[in-house]
Parts: structure tokens; C-alpha cells; sequence
């Protein structure tokens, strides 16, 4: 009898997908709280590193749905399963006045072929600079800084990162373009970011030979199917500069269903290139936010 085979980051996407949706399922889909100000979906997502944004790709939104002198909070699970690795990331961001944002996440690494895990804390801060997301001519631009420090150094460094620590400093730019794609509204955002970071720092910053600065540009482009879902994609490049391994840049196609105010769930397909000399990582991304 033929037996349908499962690739393990499948299986274990699956797995995640049930244990998000069952809290659901058992209690209803509107929890009560607040209202916010702004339109659904205006805040994006929670990106992995804890801004607000798509899943890679931090955009020039703010967070949440508070607006003029308005508070927000925001709490999100994601997950990354990709053929040999795992990435688990738990994070929670505050927003005033739709213009600050001050966002935490902690990332988990899991290196399910070789074995052991690495670790890594990311501290965000957003400013917004100029413009609107949808009301003016001008996209709303922010500027954003992501501190960023690993767990244990060991691995890192013995594979050649100068350091355990690293400052990610971005200009975003995001706009919505009403009625341009069969009648529907579609967001486009550019991300440029200052980094020294290898793999998003979880394998350091630096390295031996240079502990330069690179420019890296990173986009996304998202459709509103409906007024709170939307399907897009993502593009992240990285440097590559350890010497023992490729590192590619990053890109997914995104479906992001925000069921109210309160609420959201983003699945992605990833490609991830080549991490630490494994090839072809490609797998699952599932994330579940709430907002206050």
C-alpha cells in the first residue's frame, strides 16, 4: 500500500498549525477588548525579529491599531520549519501615538540535523519619520534600530564572528495604492538596513577578517484579497562573509488573515537558501499575533 511521506518540517508545520488554531476552535475568535483607531490590517504583522512588519521584512508600519495619543500592545508565537533547522520566536511590542514602537523578541534556533540549539534577544525601536500609510501622496517612512545579543558565543565564534553583539539600524518606506490591482488595494514596501549581522546574528556579527558595515535591501509587495486578507510576497538579502559556509539571501510568499482587530494568523512558504552549509532550506512559516 502506498504511504504518502511527509517532509519533517511538513509534519512539524502541521503540528503547529493545530496547537495555534485549537485555542480558537475551543473558545471563539473575538476575545473582548478594546477597539483601536486605525483600519484593520494597517499594522501588519510581527516579523521575526519582533517589528512590525511582514515575516522577514520590517515595514514602515507601526504596530497595533492605536492612533493619536493612543496605546497598543501586541504578543506573537512564530514558527520556521525548514528542512533542517527550526527557528521559534516569542516577542511583544508596544506602540503610542501610531509613531513610537518599542518591540522585544527572543528567538530560539534549533539544529535539528547537527544537534543543539542557539539562542538570541532582539530589542526593536521604531520612529516614524514622515507620511501616511494610506492618506497622503508621501509613504509613511520609518526609521527603525534592532539591538541584537546571542546566548552562547562559542559556536558563532568558532566558525569566525567577531562578536556576540550587533546593531541593525533601517529606513522603511510603506504605502498602500488603492483600487490597483482588479479593483483590490495593494501595500508596497522598501526596506533598506545597515548590518553586520550572520544569519540575522544568530551566528554573530563580523567576522575576523572584516567588521564592516553592509547595505542590504529588503522588500514586499502584499494584495488585499479582502479588507483583512492578504497575500504577498517577501524579499531579504543578507551579507555572506563567514568563510566556511553560503549564506543566501531570504524570500516567502505570504497569506496573512487578520480575523479582527485583535487577532491574526500569517503562514508563509520560505526559502531560506543555505544555512551553515545545508542547502535548499525551504519549509513552513506560521505566526499568531494578538493586539490590544
Amino acid at each position: 500500500m502506498n504511504t504518502m511521506k511527509l517532509s519533517l518540517s511538513t509534519r512539524r508545520y502541521a503540528r503547529a498549525l493545530l496547537c495555534l488554531f485549537c485555542p480558537l476552535w475551543l473558545g471563539g475568535i473575538a476575545p473582548v477588548m478594546a477597539e483601536g483607531s486605525r483600519v484593520i490590517a494597517t499594522g501588519g504583522a510581527s516579523m521575526i525579529e519582533g517589528s512590525a512588519g511582514g515575516g522577514i521584512v520590517p515595514w514602515a508600519v507601526i504596530n497595533g491599531y492605536g492612533s493619536s495619543d493612543e496605546w497598543s500592545a501586541t504578543a506573537m508565537a512564530t514558527g520556521v520549519y525548514v528542512d533542517d533547522f527550526t527557528l521559534k520566536v516569542m516577542g511583544a511590542s508596544l506602540s503610542y501615538d501610531n509613531r513610537f514602537e518599542l518591540s522585544l523578541a527572543r528567538q530560539t534556533f534549533d539544529l535539528d540535523t547537527l544537534g543543539g540549539e542557539l539562542g538570541q534577544d532582539i530589542v526593536g525601536f521604531k520612529y516614524k519619520l514622515a507620511g501616511e500609510l494610506l492618506y497622503t501622496a508621501m509613504p509613511q517612512i520609518t526609521l527603525g534600530a534592532q539591538y541584537k545579543k546571542v546566548d552562547d558565543f562559542s559556536l558563532p565564534q568558532a566558525v569566525g564572528a567577531r562578536d556576540d553583539w550587533g546593531l541593525d539600524i533601517y529606513v522603511a518606506a510603506s504605502k498602500v495604492f488603492f483600487d490597483t490591482v482588479a479593483g483590490r488595494n495593494l501595500l508596497l514596501n522598501a526596506t533598506v538596513r545597515v548590518t553586520k549581522a550572520n544569519q540575522t546574528g544568530l551566528l554573530g556579527f563580523g567576522t575576523e577578517a572584516s567588521n564592516d558595515y553592509h547595505f542590504m535591501l529588503e522588500a514586499s509587495a502584499a494584495l488585499l484579497l479582502t479588507d483583512n486578507l492578504a497575500l504577498g510576497i517577501e524579499y531579504r538579502q543578507k551579507p555572506n562573509e563567514l568563510g566556511f559556509a553560503r549564506e543566501d539571501y531570504w524570500q516567502d510568499i505570504f497569506l496573512a488573515w487578520f480575523i479582527n482587530r485583535h487577532l491574526s494568523v500569517v503562514t508563509a512558504y520560505a526559502d531560506l537558501g543555505s544555512i551553515a552549509g545545508f542547502d535548499h532550506q525551504q519549509g513552513w512559516y506560521l505566526s499568531l499575533e494578538g493586539t490590544l
